[in-house]
């Protein structure tokens, strides 16, 4: 009896050996051999076979990994104090080093980030930190993966999650924000003003043009009027003889004399229109003696 429990301990012993020399790798994943304690190299994926007691395996995992890095008191360039927090990504690319080269990646992952993020940080000031937050994280990335390539790894990407200033800068950049939206608002409304003056001033100008324009026709107009009048009034005139004339002095001596006045007015040239009437009479009565 004692014989058989010893056989059944021994083979319990030799399972747990045969089982634990065999390993199974997933494709993301990778061994790191070490044969007493010398590392022989990279198996993986699939059925790993190692050699019991002699050989050990690091498994390594091959997918993209996040590392959290807490708030963290930082000052800028300015001397503002501000508090940031960030996340890093990053991936294993060779697994030997990452086993080999360093013993916890990601504490020194996080003890490198915060003191690569002060160091950026301390370059920049607030309005910066603030509004090139993209800058900083290409920053970052570059400056953590030039270190962490000696591990094996490769940083794809640090995202700074939030920069908190004080609540006293806080409230100032409130401040200036309503200042700025304010002063924008009274800029456009300014700039709309500005426009309907010069559309005002555009249309009263079209008009003067176009009133101007009337005036100029009507005058031309008016112009054309009296010429054609005074032409006509030359055309008539000419056909007027020294007769005619004569007569028409003699209807107004008539309306003269017709009136009530003692004293008349006559101009010269009355008696040169009356000669040759004088002078017709004259010869008819030379012709009737």
């Amino acid at each position: 009896m004692e014989t058989l429990i010893v056989v059944l301990i021994l083979a319990a012993i030799a399972l747990f050996i045969i089982l634990s020399a065999i390993k199974i790798v997933r494709e993301f994943e990778r061994l790191v051999v070490f044969r007493l304690g010398r590392a022989v190299g990279v198996r993986g994926p699939g059925l790993v076979l190692l050699i019991p007691i002699i050989e050990r395996a690091e498994r390594v995992d091959l997918r993209e990994q996040v590392v959290p890095i807490g708030s963290q008191n930082t000052i800028t360039k300015d001397n503002v104090n501000i508090q940031v927090d960030l996340l890093i990504y990053y991936r294993v690319f060779d697994s030997m080093s990452s086993v080999v080269e360093v013993a916890d990646f990601a504490g020194a992952a996080q003890g490198m980030a915060m003191t690569t993020l002060r160091a950026v940080i301390g370059e920049t000031t607030l309005d910066e930190a603030l509004s090139q937050r993209e800058r900083l994280n290409q920053e970052l990335r570059i400056k953590l993966d030039e270190v962490t390539a000696r591990w094996g790894v490769k940083v794809t990407a640090v995202e700074i999650r939030e920069i908190d200033p004080p609540r006293d800068i806080q409230e100032s950049m409130n401040r200036q924000m309503t200042a700025e939206r304010n002063r924008r608002a009274m800029v456009t409304e300014s700039e709309g003003q500005r426009a309907a003056a010069i559309e005002v001033a555009e249309g009263d100008k079209r008009s003067n043009i176009l009133r101007a324009e009337g005036d100029r026709e009507s005058q031309l107009l008016r112009a054309e009027g009296y010429s054609e009048a005074l032409r006509t009034i030359f055309e008539a005139a000419q056909r007027i003889d020294s007769n005619t004339l004569t007569l028409q002095y003699m209807e107004a001596l008539k309306e003269i004399g017709a009136g009530e006045s003692t004293k008349f007015i006559l101009p010269l040239e009355l008696t040169e229109l009356i000669r040759p009437f004088s002078a017709a009479i004259a010869r008819n009565i030379e012709k009737e003696s």
